[in-house]
């Protein structure tokens, strides 16, 4: 599903128990600086990530001063964040203008605090020009923090030049299942969300929605400041050309934490043409 941009007024995109996402939980907060927000969410872990400005954050009796360093835009530096376990009070203080992400996944326990800084970003680049798949992930909250999150994975996916493919080959995670004949795990239900973001900000792309595996599919014209919910299905995703793509991404799983992702029979081939792709799926692991 396409949400347009919009203003929010700091009301959450998708709130805890959405019917069509209800694993994971979207919020966009616009501040300035000196300006507060507090926020609880029952049985939902978060991460306060700043797309920019900069931000102190307290909870549970913790203070974490200072965090995002990024100026006009997602690409002006690294990301910084900090995670905010289930049902604990959070207070966010701008200490400049900000714009600022809240992603959050159900789950019930509540554990500790912490945050990331830019020199904690998991990176991996992989693609290439040549396949038009070329493109850089920061991971926020990922396989580093397995002992210290329930379910929530955090990450950033920046295109590698203008125009190109995203999320291929064609891959789903809408329910947990196991191969028949081996009992191997190959696929886990973790629903999505995206927002996307383009350079220069007038560019725009295609998100494509394949729900049924020989069917046509839905696809969405999405703009700067779009949200996508991944409910189900294959769901790959492309920049115009002239125009770089940014989506920060929120997967929430459903009996664990590790993505498990069922490639596409049809364009399973084309995992041995693309550069490094196998390594940006074992960093969702």
């Amino acid at each position: 599903m396409h949400i347009a941009p919009h203003d929010n007024a700091n009301r959450p995109i998708v709130d805890c128990n959405d019917p069509r996402v209800p694993l994971v939980y979207f919020n966009i907060l616009n501040l300035k600086a000196g300006e507060t927000f507090h926020y609880r969410t029952p049985g939902y872990e978060t991460c306060i990530v700043p797309a920019t400005g900069t931000v102190t954050v307290e909870t549970l009796g913790e203070t974490y001063a200072d965090i995002g360093q990024r100026g006009v835009d997602v690409w002006d530096g690294e990301p910084e964040a900090v995670y905010i376990p289930a049902d604990a009070p959070a207070r966010i203080t701008a200490r400049t203008d900000t714009e600022t992400f809240i992603a959050g996944a159900r789950f019930s326990e509540t554990l500790r605090p912490f945050a990331i800084r830019a020199a904690d970003i998991d990176p991996v680049q992989y693609g290439s020009d040549d396949t038009k798949t070329h493109r850089k992930i920061k991971h926020i909250l990922g396989t580093k923090y397995h002992d210290r999150v329930g379910r929530l994975l955090v990450s950033e996916l920046y295109t590698v030049g203008a125009g190109g493919w995203s999320g291929f080959p064609s891959h789903k995670h809408d329910t947990d299942r196991h191969d028949p004949a081996t009992g191997e795990l190959i696929e886990t239900r973790h629903d999505e969300c995206y927002n996307f973001r383009f350079r220069p900000d007038v560019g725009s792309g295609l998100q494509m929605m394949q729900r049924s595996e020989d069917e046509p599919g839905d696809a969405y014209h999405i703009m700067n400041r779009s949200t996508v919910l991944i409910d189900k299905g294959y769901h790959p995703c492309c920049v115009l050309p002239g125009y770089e793509m940014y989506y920060f991404t929120i997967l929430g799983g459903q009996s664990q934490r590790s993505l498990k992702q069922y490639f596409q029979p049809t364009h399973a081939g084309q995992l041995h043409t693309i550069p490094g792709i196998m390594d940006m799926v074992a960093k969702f692991k």
